[in-house]
């Protein structure tokens, strides 16, 4: 890696941590660029230089906050053989956590990513790669899946393979899971439905489980 592209990871770290930080202490509304700017202990201007949108550093720096989620889905997921079972797991500790942590989740998986969100998961685990340490592949390329109606799509193609689920019903089936919970979360994140983040969580997962069991094979 030369000095140019050193210090460019050095830079776009600094802005990602300052994010991080408010995040963390105010809250995903809280973050401005003019606060990271001061954080991080450059100006406003600056930013631009490593970030096309602001819904961009947003979406960085809520990633940084999904490492625990991301470590349980991995505990959880591991010494479960069958890919339709992995699917509903991987189901129940993404409603579990994103219903805890419902704009950090926004920021990550539903936000407006402006005009060039293509590559960005592959651009932040290239500057943070150990985040995917010990991730079974099924799950990375689920990670790395920047379309989210796509991301469940390894672990349906594979229980294709293992007779559990016609290969005509992967993209129903993931892209109604994903909508249900969309709609789950942004009603939760407007205050449209009375719920506590538990009951939403289970209400959503109930729903996917629903689904699955009425597309197996």
């Amino acid at each position: 890696m030369d000095k140019k592209t050193i210090q460019k990871s050095r830079m776009w770290k600094y802005f990602i941590e300052a994010t991080t930080e408010i995040i963390e202490q105010e809250g995903s509304k809280a973050v401005t660029i003019r606060k990271v700017a001061d954080r991080a202990g450059y100006n406003s201007a600056t930013i631009y230089n490593y970030f096309d949108e602001f819904s961009h550093l947003l979406f960085f720096a809520s990633m940084r906050l999904l490492e625990e989620y991301i470590t349980e889905v991995t505990r959880r997921m591991n010494g479960v053989d069958q890919a339709l079972e992995q699917y509903i797991i991987a189901w129940e500790c993404f409603c579990e956590y994103s219903f805890q942590k419902p704009d950090i989740f926004h920021s990550v998986f539903i936000r407006d990513l402006g005009e060039n969100p293509d590559h960005l998961l592959e651009k932040y685990y290239e500057f943070y790669p150990s985040d995917l340490v010990d991730v079974p592949e099924e799950i990375q390329m689920s990670l790395l899946e920047q379309n989210v109606v796509k991301r469940g799509h390894p672990l349906l193609k594979k229980a294709v393979e293992q007779g559990s689920l016609d290969s005509e019903k992967i993209n129903s089936l993931n892209e109604v899971t994903i909508l249900i919970w969309q709609g789950m979360l942004t009603s939760f994140l407007n205050n449209r439905i009375d719920m506590t983040a538990d009951e939403a969580a289970n209400r959503t997962i109930t729903y996917v489980k629903e689904i699955v069991e009425r597309t197996r094979s």
